[in-house]
Order: structure tokens, then sequence, then C-alpha cells
């Protein structure tokens, strides 16, 4: 896909009446950002990728973490920020030359709507239709398969992520959206809501797991909870993110820990201690399948609670 011209993407989707801002801007890379404001939020997004960087409500510190290393190339990954995982989650099933979490995180998505909505908050809607995917790309998956990410942004974060599945034969797909939450020490960090719940832990062979208690950080962290379609939460010293979700049955928790991450090389110095990976996801034994002329959304929300 074809990097989009600035200029026409401003004619076609910025936005602006005063309280409220929408516009693009060239990035690092060349890879265009769109940065949003309005009185309850502001907020930066990728166009590869489709990629939220920064989530902001008005009064509050920073939601979202984004590596102070993170690089940004055309066709590569941003290390922070809420990576698209889709249509597959990990290691592609039968080709492990294809990339991990699959091609929509490292793809230029289409803008096809903007709009300000009555509560004062932005939504932005984005199109991957891999009818239009080029080169080895192409190979990955059948024509046919639509993807609208649709962001609400405002004193809430709301992503719905709706795979439309066009083709004359069933579909399978994982997914996950790959927040990096900034916390302020994930060693103090708690999160709940997975209790009692069984996981796949990779740090350990996938070896099925049963979560006892709160889930608190001390080393490295990789685990797919399954069946877990109920409310998730960051528990942090001063403020509480909440995690609403629909259509997810999966819950992937991740922290790659001092040895990893000095291997991986673009987390910054301790970086590792700010950051938390809690996803919403259709992963491992909780894949979706889509009938053809069929649909599924995966719909989930970031919410702010003081302590």
């Amino acid at each position: 896909m074809d990097t989009p011209n600035i200029e026409q993407l401003n004619q076609d989707f910025s936005l602006d009446n005063g309280d409220t801002r929408l516009r693009f801007k060239a990035g690092e890379g060349g890879i265009p950002l769109i940065e949003i404001q309005n009185q309850q939020a502001s907020t930066l997004i990728s166009l590869q990728g489709a990629q939220v960087l920064s989530w902001i409500p008005k009064g509050q510190d920073e939601v979202i973490w984004l590596s102070p290393e993170a690089s940004f190339a055309a066709g590569k990954s941003v290390r922070g920020g809420i990576p698209v995982c889709w249509p597959w989650f990990g290691p592609h099933a039968n080709n492990p030359a294809f990339p991990a979490h699959g091609f929509a995180r490292t793809v230029l998505w289409q803008v096809i709507d903007t709009q300000m909505l009555s509560a004062g908050e932005t939504q932005i809607t984005f199109e991957l239709d891999t009818s239009l995917l080029s080169g080895s790309q192409r190979e990955m998956w059948p024509p046919g398969t639509v993807a609208e990410y649709r962001i609400t942004h405002g004193k809430r974060l709301t992503m719905e992520l709706t795979t439309f599945n066009r083709g004359e034969q069933a579909i399978t797909i994982g997914q996950a959206l790959h927040t990096y939450f900034n916390v302020e020490d994930v060693t103090k960090t708690r999160i709940v809501g997975l209790e009692d719940r069984d996981y796949l832990d990779k740090t350990d062979g996938f070896k099925r797991r049963t979560q006892s208690g709160p889930i608190r950080i001390n080393g490295e962290v990789d685990r797919i909870y399954l069946d877990t379609p109920d409310d998730v939460i960051i528990e942090n010293s001063k403020r509480k993110i909440v995690i609403k979700k629909q259509g997810s049955e999966s819950t992937v928790v991740w922290n790659p820990w001092q040895a990893t991450a000095e291997k991986m090389g673009d987390l910054g110095e301790d970086g590792y201690l700010k950051m938390l990976c809690v996803e919403s996801a259709n992963a491992a034994e909780d894949t979706v399948i889509i009938d053809a002329d069929d649909s599924h959304t995966l719909r989930v929300i970031y919410a702010l609670e003081t302590v």
C-alpha cells in the first residue's frame, strides 16, 4: 500500500471546531501520524498499524507506554503503544516464516471516516482490506477479509476491531490489542480479575496452570489466560486502569523483565519497570471461527479510576 498524501488526508478527514481538533502530520520515517485533541483527552495514532501511541485523559498522566527508544520505519513494528495483532496471534500456525502476530501492525491502514460525537468524543475509523495487500503479504491471507477498526477517544478510550469474512469459506482468526500500559512501578502493580483462571505459561513450555490471587510481577511473565471475558483491572498506587471487553475470550499478560528486556534492545533503560502489557485477545484455544458472510467484533474500553 502506498503512503497516502498528508495534505489530502487533512482535506478529506481533518476536524477543527475549536474544542476538537484532528489533523494528520508526517512522522518519523515518513509514517503519517494522527493528532487528536478535544476537551476530554489527547491522543496520538500512527497510520501504520492504526496504532495508538498515546492517550492522555484531561488532568491525568499518560496511560499508554511508548518506549523512549521506539523506532519508526516502514514495515517495522513499534515498541509500545497499542499494536493490533491480526489475523493471527503469536507464530503463524503453518508457516514460521510469516511474521509473529500477523501483518496488521506493520501495514498502512486506510482512514474511512472521522467524526465529532455529541458526547464530546472524537472517532476515527480505519480499514484494512486483505484484497489490497501487495507483494509477499498477499500470500499470508486470502482476499475477501476486511478489518474495520474504530477508535473513540475521550474520557474513555474505546476500540472496536471488526473482522468481516466476505469470502466463500469460513476463516479462523487470532487477534489481540497488544496494549503497553504505563505503570508507576510494575513491581508494585496488581492485576485483578483473572483469579482462578487457567493460563498457558510461555516461559515454561506453555504448561497449563491456574492463577491464585491477583497477579503480581516480580519476574518475566508471558501468559495467555483462557476463557476470560470479564473485566480486568490494573491497580497502581494512585489510579486503576479498568479494562472492559466484549468478543474477547483470552487475556494476555506480558512483562519481559530485565534479562529479556536487555536482549530486546529497544525498551530503554529499566523500561520493563514502567510498562505492563495486558492484552484483550482471542488466542490459543480461544481463536474465532467466522463463517462466510459473517463478522466478529472485539470491543475494548479503557477507563481510569483514581484511588
